[in-house]
Formats: structure tokens, C-alpha cells, sequence
């Protein structure tokens, strides 16, 4: 009786690197919400603009999970979104903010007119930048800490603040300073090396505590009764956390040095 030879093992075909289109299709729609963020604000629809900017953080923050469910990561894929991201929460809120308010400066005088159109540069270029040290950085940090304020979050604190304001019946130009010094701040923070909570460690399976789901749903509650307000008041005490955050820290570290070097009974 002849014996059956076993079929030969072919060698695996390469994968196919091609684009994935599901996750790139959300970096595509939060590219879009940036860039209609920009020409709505061009165009004085402020309420508009900042709407699109929280549209393009709520579509950043689904395309990662996607292409994570899906096993569709990739590197062009990470490129793609930060270069999004750039628009989005570097270049949108920027101009956002300069529309509105900062475009204004320049009717105190030259000097400060050239202040105003910087501020909005120098919050650009910090986004930039901002991203940048987190795409070369992101294999060797801590996973549950941001270093430095995210783009996503600076540019919900910017575009909340606008937002609030306009509901509010104030002007731009009534507002300038304090929207001046918001934005240096918020540049600031994305570039310093204050750590912010990620909130990528959550449980690791998909049960959850019944009081985070309350509280996600009084946070829905309140968003719908109040967007505006609500948001900004989340987007500070976030950006807040930090400072605070370092500022226990240090206030820990100076009372048990002084507890150890103070005089012993």
C-alpha cells in the first residue's frame, strides 16, 4: 500500500500593506470637522466652529479604539492622525480664537495687534510640537499619564471658552485679555512637563462599576442641559489637575523632608 505524503507547508504571502479604510475614515471626518472649524470662524459662526472642534475630538478618540477592535493599526494610520490632530486642535482653535477675539488687539494698537495673531502662532506651534515629542515618546512612557496638557484637551478648553462666552451675549473684542491669556496658558501647559491623567487605565475587562456608570450618565445629563458650560468647566478643572497634581506632590515631598530634618524629641 502506498503511503500518502503530507501536503508541503507554502510559506505565508505577505500581507498586504495597504490603507485601512474604517479608522482612517473617522481621521478623515475629524480632518473635516478642523477644517470646517476654520471656515466657520472666518466666517463668524462661532457657535459653529466650536461644535466642529469637539465633533473632531469625539471622532479622534474613536478611530484609535476602532483600528484597535478591528487589529487595523498601522503606521500610516498613526501618521494620518497626528497629522489630523495638527489641524484639528492645533490650527482650529488657534484661528477659532483669533477670529473671535484676538484679530481685535490690533484696534488698542500695532504692538498689540502683533501680540494677538503671535499668541494664536505660538498655540499652533505648541500643538505641533506637543504631538511630535508624544509620537516619539509613545513606546517609552507611562501609558496612564499624558506628559503635558493633550492637544485634544487645550483645544476643547479653547473652543469651550469661546463658545461659553458667545452664548453669553460677549464679544470678542469685550474679552480679548482674558482670552489672550488663556491661550498663552493653554500652549504653555501642552509643552511643560506636567503629567495628566489618560485615562487608558481602566478595568481590563469589560465589567465597570456602578457608580462610574451613574456618573457617566450625569455627565450625558448635563452636557444636554448645558453644553457650553459644562464642557468649559470640565476642560478647566482638567487642565487644572495638573498644576494641582504637582503642586500636592511638592508640597508632600517639602513636608516629609521637613519632617525628617526638624528637630527629634
Amino acid at each position: 500500500m502506498q503511503e500518502t505524503q503530507p501536503p508541503s507547508r507554502l510559506p505565508p504571502r505577505p500581507r498586504n500593506r495597504g490603507i485601512y479604510l474604517l479608522p482612517n475614515l473617522f481621521t478623515t471626518g475629524g480632518l473635516f470637522a478642523g477644517f470646517y472649524a476654520i471656515i466657520a470662524a472666518s466666517q463668524g459662526r462661532f457657535d459653529d466652529a466650536c461644535i466642529a472642534v469637539f465633533v473632531a475630538a469625539v471622532l479622534d478618540g474613536v478611530d484609535g479604539r476602532v483600528a484597535r477592535l478591528t487589529h487595523t493599526q498601522s503606521e500610516f494610520g498613526v501618521q494620518y492622525d497626528s497629522l489630523a490632530d495638527l489641524i484639528s486642535f492645533g490650527l482650529a482653535p488657534a484661528l477659532v480664537m483669533y477670529h473671535w477675539a484676538l484679530s481685535t488687539m490690533k484696534f488698542d494698537s500695532v504692538t498689540a495687534g502683533k501680540v494677538g495673531w503671535i499668541a494664536a502662532f505660538l498655540y499652533a506651534a505648541c500643538a505641533a510640537l506637543r504631538l511630535a515629542r508624544f509620537n516619539s515618546q509613545v513606546a517609552v512612557v507611562d501609558k496612564r499619564w499624558f506628559i503635558g496638557l493633550a492637544s485634544p484637551a487645550a483645544a476643547g478648553l479653547m473652543a469651550s471658552f469661546v463658545w461659553t462666552a458667545h452664548e453669553l451675549g460677549y464679544t470678542g473684542e469685550q474679552l480679548r485679555y482674558p482670552a489672550l491669556v488663556l491661550t498663552v496658558v493653554a500652549a504653555v501647559l501642552m509643552v511643560s512637563g506636567l503629567r495628566y491623567f489618560s485615562f487608558k487605565s481602566g478595568p481590563r475587562n469589560d465589567r465597570v462599576p456602578f457608580l462610574a456608570i451613574m456618573l457617566a450618565v450625569a455627565a450625558v445629563v448635563a452636557i444636554a442641559i448645558d453644553p457650553p458650560s459644562v464642557l468649559l468647566a470640565a476642560s478647566a478643572l482638567y487642565a487644572l489637575s495638573g498644576p494641582m497634581s504637582w503642586l500636592y506632590r511638592r508640597v508632600r515631598r517639602g513636608g516629609g523632608r521637613g519632617g525628617e530634618d526638624g528637630p527629634r524629641p
